[in-house]
C-alpha cells in the first residue's frame, strides 16, 4: 500500500508539465508587475517553471501519503509552503535574477496563481475546474474501446431544488442548453414527478438512495426519546438516519460512488456525503481530493473565485434593495461566503471527483449539485442569480458528457431533484413576528422555557462533510475531526449549533422547516392529542389560525389526526370533511401525504402550514428564507426525472401518471439498473 502511494506515476509527470507554459507566462507577467522581481533574460521564467512543474511532480507522492495519515489539508497547505519555497529558491538562485525578499517571493507566488487562472481560461477551460480540463485531454489522448460485454455506467446527477416548471423554462428559453439538447434531439424525456411531504432534501434522498423515508417528519426535528433535534445536516445525525433507512442494498450497493450527498445509498465509496464524513479507512478520503487541492497555484485560483463569487453576492443582494424587488430577504450575514462555497469551491470539487470515477470506470455515480438550491432560497426560485447557478450545472453536464466519451466505459445520464421550490415573503414578514413568537403568544403561559430551530442550516451541510472527509484521517487532525463528530455539535465543524440544543426541560420546542412548521411539547405525555392542546392550552389552535400566513394545522384526536383550517376540519384517516376542507387549495395529494407523516413515530405534536396565494402561488417559509420547500404549495412538490428516452418509466409504477414520491423513483431507477446489467 505505502510502496504503491509513493510511486511516481506517468499521470504525475504529464500532470506537471501541463502547467508548465502558463506558469512561465505568469512569472513573466509577475515581473512586470512587481517592482521587487527582475528576471533578466526570457529564457529564466521558462527555466524556473520548468523548475516547479519538476518539482510538483516529484512533490506528489510524499503529498499523496501525507493526505493518508495527516488528512488532504495537511498534504495541501505543505503543498503550498512547498511550492513557495522552490519558487523563492529558484528566483534567488537563477543567474541575473534580481528579487528583493521573500516578501517578493510570496507576492510572486499570488500573482502567478492568479495569471495562471487567466492564462488557462484564455486557453478555452469552461468555468469547471482546470483539473477537469486536465482529465478531459487525457482521457481523449487514453481513449480505448470498452472491453466486450462491459455495459454503459450510469451517471445521476442531482440538482437540488429544480423545479418542473423552471426546468421548462430553462429548456425552451436556452438558459440550458446541454438539457435542452438532449431533450430536442429526443434522446431523454423530462418528467416531474411528486415529492410528498416533507419536501426536503434529507425525506427524499432517503428516499431515493436507500428507498424509504419513514420516520423523516422534516428537515430537522425534535425526538422525545432522544431528548433534542435531531438535524439531517449534521454528520452524526445523518448517520442515524442512514442507521434506520438502509437493508445494505442501496440504489449505490455494488461498487457505486456517492458524492455530496446526505446519505451514500450503501455506496462501496462515498466522498463528502453527511453520513459518512470523516470517517477512517484506507488511504481515505485525502487521497481522492488530492489532485484538486495539492496543485500548484489551485488555492490561489480557488480564493480568487470565491473572492469574486461573494463580491458578485453583495452587488446582487444590493441591486434586489436598489431595484425594490420583492419578495426578498436580507442576504448578510455568513450567506455570501456560503454562496462562494457551494458555487465555487463545491461544484468544481463535485466535477473533479465525478470525473476522476468516470475515468476510473464506476459503474453507478450519484452526485448532488447544491449551488441553485443555496441561492434560490436566498435570491427567489427563478431570479437571474439563481438561474446563472442553474446553467452553471448545465454547463457540468456539458463537460461530464465530454469525460463519457472518452471514458473507459460507456457511460448514460440521469438527472433529477429531490424537489423543488417555492416562493413567497416569509412568515415573519406577513405577521411582523417569528412563528416562536406567535405559538407563546397564545400559549398565555409565563415565560416558556423553549427550544427554537427556524434559521437556515441547510448550505452548510455540504460544507461541514467537505471539511470532515478533508481532515477525518489519520493524524492529530483527523482525531480533532472525529472529536467533533462525536461531540456536542452532532458533527458541525463550522456553522450555527443548533443540533446540539437539547430538549431536556423545555415546556415547547418550534421548528422551521420551509413553510411546514412543527411543535412538540415535551413535558406533556405523549400521544399528545387535540383534546390535550385544548385543555391545557385552549387559545392555541384558534390564536395560530388566526394568524395571517398560517391555512391549517394537524394534530392528532381521537378520530385519528385532523387538518384544522380557520372554517373546517379534514378527518384524515377517514377522508371526510366538516364545513370548508382548509386543504382543498392544496391539491388531491395533499390529504394523502399528511396522513402519512402524521403517523410517523417523530411527527410533532402539532404541524403549522402556510398559505398559498392563489394568484402568484407563493407560500410563507417559517425560516427567513425567501425561497423555500418542505411543506405544500407552488414547485417545492414538482421535482425533475431527465432520463434516457430508451429508458421508459415504467407504467405500474405510476399513481395517477406520475412517480409518487422518492420511494417510486428509487424503484424505477433500481428496475434500470437491472435492465442495463449494473445490478444483479
Amino acid at each position: 500500500m505505502i510502496g504503491r502511494a509513493a510511486v511516481l506515476t506517468h499521470r504525475d509527470t504529464r500532470d506537471a508539465v501541463l502547467g508548465l507554459l502558463p506558469t512561465a507566462a505568469a512569472l513573466t507577467v509577475a515581473s512586470w508587475l512587481l517592482a521587487g522581481l527582475d528576471l533578466g533574460p526570457w529564457w529564466v521564467g521558462f527555466a524556473v517553471a520548468v523548475v516547479v512543474a519538476v518539482a510538483d511532480g516529484l512533490t506528489r507522492p510524499v503529498l499523496r501519503l501525507l493526505a493518508r495519515w495527516c488528512g488532504a489539508v495537511a498534504a495541501m497547505i505543505l503543498g503550498v509552503a512547498t511550492q513557495v519555497l522552490i519558487v523563492g529558491i529558484a528566483l534567488t538562485h537563477a543567474p541575473q535574477v534580481r528579487v528583493d525578499g521573500w516578501t517578493t517571493v510570496l507576492a510572486t507566488f499570488g500573482v502567478v496563481g492568479v495569471v495562471s487562472v487567466v492564462v488557462t481560461w484564455m486557453l478555452g477551460v469552461n468555468d469547471s475546474s482546470y483539473l477537469v480540463a486536465d482529465l478531459l485531454r487525457r482521457a481523449r489522448r487514453q481513449a480505448t474501446a470498452p472491453a466486450p460485454g462491459t455495459p454503459a455506467g450510469l451517471v445521476v446527477v442531482q440538482v437540488d431544488g429544480l423545479p418542473y416548471p423552471l426546468l421548462r423554462h430553462g429548456i425552451t428559453s436556452g438558459i440550458l442548453p446541454t438539457l435542452s439538447r438532449w431533450v430536442r434531439s429526443g434522446s431523454h424525456d423530462a418528467v416531474a414527478w411528486w415529492a410528498r411531504v416533507p419536501s426536503t432534501t434529507p425525506a427524499s434522498q432517503a428516499g431515493l438512495l436507500h428507498g424509504t423515508s419513514d420516520g423523516i417528519p422534516a428537515f430537522r426535528w425534535y425526538e422525545r426519546s432522544l431528548g433534542r433535534l435531531v438535524v439531517a445536516n449534521r454528520p452524526a445525525d445523518a448517520e442515524l438516519i442512514e442507521k434506520r433507512a438502509s437493508d445494505g442494498h442501496g440504489l449505490l450497493a455494488g461498487g457505486g460512488v456517492s458524492i455530496s450527498n446526505m446519505f451514500s445509498g450503501d455506496a462501496a465509496t462515498a466522498l463528502m456525503v453527511m453520513s459518512r464524513a470523516g470517517r477512517r479507512g484506507g488511504l481515505g478520503p485525502g487521497g481522492d481530493y488530492l489532485r484538486f487541492f495539492a496543485r500548484p497555484f489551485i488555492l490561489v485560483r480557488s480564493l480568487v473565485l470565491t473572492v469574486g463569487e461573494i463580491v458578485k453576492e453583495i452587488y446582487q443582494g444590493r441591486q434586489q434593495r436598489m431595484r425594490g424587488i420583492e419578495p426578498r430577504i436580507h442576504r448578510h450575514g455568513s450567506y455570501p461566503l456560503l454562496r462562494g462555497l457551494t458555487n465555487v469551491l463545491l461544484r468544481d470539487l463535485n466535477v473533479a471527483l465525478v470525473a476522476e470515477h468516470m475515468m476510473r470506470g464506476a459503474p453507478v455515480i450519484f452526485v448532488d449539485f447544491v449551488d441553485y438550491d443555496e441561492i434560490a432560497h436566498h435570491a427567489g426560485v427563478a431570479r437571474p442569480e439563481s438561474m446563472d447557478a442553474l446553467a452553471g450545472v448545465d454547463r457540468v453536464l456539458g463537460t461530464l458528457e465530454q469525460l463519457a466519451a472518452a471514458a473507459p466505459r460507456a457511460y448514460r445520464f440521469v438527472v433529477l431533484s429531490d424537489h423543488g421550490q417555492s416562493q413567497g415573503p416569509t412568515f415573519r414578514q406577513l405577521s411582523g413576528r417569528t412563528l416562536e413568537d406567535a405559538v407563546r403568544a397564545h400559549l398565555k403561559m409565563p415565560a416558556p422555557a423553549t427550544l427554537t430551530a427556524t434559521d437556515d442550516v441547510e448550505g452548510w451541510g455540504p460544507v461541514n462533510a467537505l471539511l470532515a472527509d478533508l481532515l477525518g484521517t489519520g493524524g492529530p487532525v483527523g482525531r480533532w475531526a472525529r472529536r467533533r463528530s462525536t461531540g456536542p455539535r452532532g458533527g458541525m465543524l463550522v456553522g450555527p449549533p443548533d443540533a446540539a440544543q437539547s430538549g431536556s426541560g423545555k415546556d415547547l420546542v418550534v421548528v422551521g422547516s420551509g413553510n411546514l412548521g412543527l411543535i412538540w411539547f415535551p413535558r406533556l405525555p405523549e400521544p399528545v392529542t387535540l383534546e390535550d392542546l385544548q385543555e391545557h392550552f385552549p387559545g392555541l389552535v384558534p390564536g395560530l389560525l388566526s394568524e395571517p400566513g398560517i391555512a391549517f394545522l394537524v394534530a392528532g384526536s381521537a378520530r385519528g389526526p385532523l387538518a384544522i383550517g380557520p372554517r373546517g376540519i379534514h378527518l384524515l384517516a377517514e377522508g371526510t370533511v366538516q364545513g370548508e376542507d382548509p386543504l382543498a387549495p392544496f391539491g388531491r395529494r395533499a390529504a394523502g401525504d399528511l396522513l402519512r407523516v402524521a403517523g410517523m413515530e417523530n411527527t410533532p405534536d402539532l404541524y403549522v402550514h402556510s398559505t398559498l396565494d392563489p394568484n402568484t402561488d407563493e407560500v410563507h417559509a417559517f425560516e427567513e428564507l425567501v425561497g423555500c420547500h418542505g411543506g405544500l404549495g407552488g414547485g417545492q412538490n414538482q421535482p425533475i426525472l431527465v432520463h434516457p428516452h430508451d429508458w421508459p418509466v415504467d407504467a405500474d409504477l405510476l399513481d395517477d401518471g406520475e412517480l409518487y414520491g422518492a420511494e417510486a423513483v428509487h424503484r424505477q431507477l433500481v428496475r434500470w439498473l437491472e435492465r442495463a446489467g449494473l445490478r444483479g
